[in-house]
């Protein structure tokens, strides 16, 4: 490179080399002179032939032919300014490898000779200094026997925790049983529920009417001791308990030995329901159809576990179908609730897998403003697991009926703590669109949904939902191990919505302990049957 400045320092030429054209030139002024032009010009010059330098010995380590400075600052800004990429350097061979059909009984076959992991495969190309074809067949066999695996994994998890969650634990079998016997042989476990006194109480609207369908004694059990403990005005709180007419007995002496004065307990059977023993009901026609259509495509557990084409995600949710309590009438119970209370105007409805942590009255001085259901939303929250829920989550928008019906982004709410205006209720017809849909379903072979009361519940309450604040119910401690107990402590309600009920073994240890305060370890019942903390 040479530079050169001519006798009267009006021009300043930088020549890369002899024989080559000049290519830079500065000029200046004639008039005045400014020794700080050439100064800063001398500095910029100096900074661009630095670039320049660095452009070309990256295209050479690149591989690139060679080519001058210029040509080589051409390729790198030319594709830059004009918008285009520069040619992939990955050989066309890996593409033709990557994209040749995979034969999953030929990569099991061949397994014994497949790298095992990143390493072994890095030390085997090392070793054989193999070309870019059997790189990429090395590299595809590998990744392919690592999915496999994988997903065997996943769908035995997935297994193992649907019998986990789907099963009776013995020690609650146990305290059925136990508790069935005491209510045969002891007659203070057989008490009226409530007392004489208190049964026109049932019907007062001026105190706190809270709803509890669930055959778990000891489930609740502590929904309703942390309703109670943790009240201001027990006094004024009447807890309504349905179960099937198998738990009546157990459920009726627990209460009847374990009573929560002064709060109000009434344990009622669905068989005392002589409008849901009698005659046409369509939820539990709806049931029984339900049952053979689940049986009739979708099989046993075992056959959907056989299905090698779909993904992990699809069988988990096809598992969690054949639970039996999303087919269960507590589970349905709660679409009925205006005819179940016909005196009442205002109730709240809980799940038995909740903890209340706060006092619950303040939710009756909730203006309703005609909605019908007081619930917490779940597509807005710090936790984006759990609270991530829209109607696309759980109906099927590729099905005509439901994507020409309801928007696949609208915000979707949660059951297990409702606020229920009951005479709002019973000016709409929310039942017979819930009836509906169960049926339209059915004939759609399950298509529309595939589990579960919710769907069909935001579809049937559409409309008529009132978004309440999310202080009062905290979702997802069943799901995932994600909310710290800080966190759970500071909510009103919270929900162990998921697999990982706190009675199960499989619950998480660190948010199982929001349940078991709530369980007297020392009774005799809950010793004999061997349930623990943990």
């Amino acid at each position: 490179m040479q530079l050169h400045i001519s006798p009267s320092m009006r021009h300043v030429t930088v020549m890369p080399g002899k024989g080559v054209k000049e290519f830079l030139k500065v000029k200046v002024a004639s008039r005045r002179f400014s020794y700080r032009m050439v100064f800063y010009s001398l500095l910029i010059l100096t900074f661009l032939l630095r670039f320049i330098f660095v452009l070309t010995a990256v295209d050479t380590i690149d591989g690139e032919s060679k080519c001058s400075s210029i040509g080589c600052l051409g390729k790198r800004l030319g594709p830059t300014i004009l918008g285009r990429k520069l040619d992939s350097k990955v050989p066309e061979v890996i593409y033709q490898v990557f994209q040749e059909p995979v034969d999953p009984e030929e990569i099991q076959k061949g397994a014994a000779d497949i790298p095992q992991s990143l390493e072994d495969f890095v030390a085997e190309m090392k070793d054989t200094r193999s070309d870019a074809k059997t790189f990429a067949t090395k590299l595809k066999s590998m990744v392919t026997l690592l999915e496999q695996r994988t997903r065997t994994a996943k769908i035995q998890e997935y297994l193992y925790r649907h019998v986990a969650s789907s099963s009776i634990p013995k020690q609650l079998h146990c305290l059925a049983l136990r508790l069935a016997n005491e209510h045969a042989t002891n007659a203070n476990a057989r008490l009226q529920l409530p007392p004489a006194e208190l049964v026109p109480f049932l019907v007062d609207n001026s105190f706190f009417h809270f709803v509890l369908a669930s055959d778990n004694i000891l489930a609740a059990s502590v929904v309703a001791s942390s309703l109670v403990r943790n009240s201001l005005r027990p006094e004024r709180v009447v807890l309504h308990i349905i179960t099937d007419r198998k738990t009546y007995s157990p459920m009726q002496a627990w209460f009847s030995l374990h009573p929560l004065t002064p709060a109000i307990i009434e344990v009622k059977g669905l068989h005392h329901f002589d409008w849901l023993t009698k005659g046409k009901v369509p939820v539990l026609e709806a049931m029984e159809k339900d049952n053979r259509v689940r049986s009739q495509f979708r099989g046993g557990s075992s056959a959907i576990v056989a299905n090698n084409t779909e993904k992990p995600y699809v069988i988990a949710a096809k598992l969690q179908a054949l639970s039996p309590k999303y087919n269960s009438l507590m589970n349905h119970i709660r679409i009925h609730l205006p005819e179940l209370f016909p005196s009442l105007n205002k109730i709240v409805f809980l799940d038995d897998d909740i903890v209340i942590q706060t006092d619950l009255s303040p939710l009756w001085d909730i203006d309703m403003n005609g909605k019908v259901n007081g619930a917490v939303e779940t597509c807005r929250g710090d936790d984006k697991f759990v609270m991530s829920k829209r109607f696309k989550s759980y109906l099927n928008f590729s099905h005509p009926l439901i994507s020409k019906t309801f928007d696949p982004n609208e915000c979707a709410w949660a059951y297990g703590m409702n606020i229920f205006d009951l005479d709002a209720w019973r000016k709409t017809n929310i039942s017979q669109t819930y009836h509906y849909w169960l049926e339209q379903n059915l004939k759609s072979d399950l298509s529309l949904w595939q589990l579960g009361t919710l769907p069909p519940g935001l579809i049937a309450f559409h409309g008529h939902v009132l978004i309440i604040d999310p202080f009062w119910h905290m979702l997802g401690l069943g799901y995932q191990d994600n909310t710290s107990i800080a966190d759970a402590e500071t909510a009103g309600v919270v929900h162990f919505n998921g697999r990982a009920k706190p009675w199960l073994d499989i619950a998480f240890p660190q948010l199982r302990q929001l349940w078991s305060k709530y369980v007297d370890y020392s009774d005799k019942f809950i010793k004999s049957c061997h349930i623990r903390a943990s």
